[in-house]
């Protein structure tokens, strides 16, 4: 297990690891794919095809050790709707089983106006939030969650993500002083929303990964996402 300040050797294991669980359970695919932005991406990462007990368990060991390696400091867990919602339970889990029990919410896409109502749901949000979710390819979601937690006055300290693309932004951004320059999703939340990231894997480990297989099919992809990266990458 890897805590406190991990080496760079460790985190590098760790990332080459992570993939290699995407690809062999189909959540990292190469082909063409087009995003949400219109791009053609040679690879589509799919969190949502961690679709049982066993990949949900490991994935949210790789989100445990990556946080716990990382340093970063925080009191609970919010999982944004809808697949943070997964996500943030089971790292909570995970975290608990490893001794480091912390409350977790998530929200409501629509407000619930019966019961208990709100669009908020479990632990109170108090203290330092640390978000969960999968990628980030804009800092809109982003916004939006440090926005309720504000307003329920907690702090959104950070937030913790599977792979960063390391790709321009899809949308500008009007509050920060990377508007006019090329910038990521995660570099956004970083330096404008002044927001720890923890990343369990980047869009260069996914090259250094390509890099060193033995099998066509596999290499055969790393031109391509090469060129993603030229022409997109930040």
């Amino acid at each position: 297990m890897v805590t406190g300040q991990a080496s760079s050797a460790e985190m590098q294991a760790l990332a080459q690891e992570f993939v290699q669980f995407a690809v062999d359970s189909g959540v990292l695919r190469f082909g063409q794919f087009k995003t949400k932005a219109g791009r053609m991406s040679p690879y589509f990462f799919n969190a949502g095809l961690f679709d049982d007990g066993a990949k949900l368990s490991r994935l949210a060991q790789f989100y445990a050790k990556a946080l716990l390696a990382s340093g970063i400091e925080f009191d609970m867990i919010f999982g944004p709707a809808y697949k943070g919602i997964p996500l943030g339970a089971a790292v909570a889990i995970e975290l608990a089983r490893l001794g480091r029990n912390v409350p977790f919410a998530y929200n409501r896409k629509e407000a619930k106006d019966h019961g208990e109502g709100g669009a908020l749901v479990g632990a109170p949000l108090k203290g330092r939030v640390l978000i969960v979710d999968d990628v980030m390819s804009a800092g809109t979601a982003a916004r939006e969650s440090i926005a309720l937690i504000q307003a329920a006055g907690a702090t959104p300290s950070a937030i913790a993500i599977a792979l960063d693309r390391q790709e321009m932004a899809t949308e500008k951004q009007d509050d920060g002083s990377l508007q006019d320059v090329p910038h990521s999703a995660v570099q956004y939340v970083r330096l404008t929303l002044g927001m720890q990231v923890c990343t369990i894997a980047q869009l260069s480990d996914l090259l250094d990964y390509l890099a060193l297989q033995s099998q066509p099919e596999l290499l055969g992809h790393l031109v391509h996402v090469q060129a993603y990266r030229d022409r997109y990458g930040v």
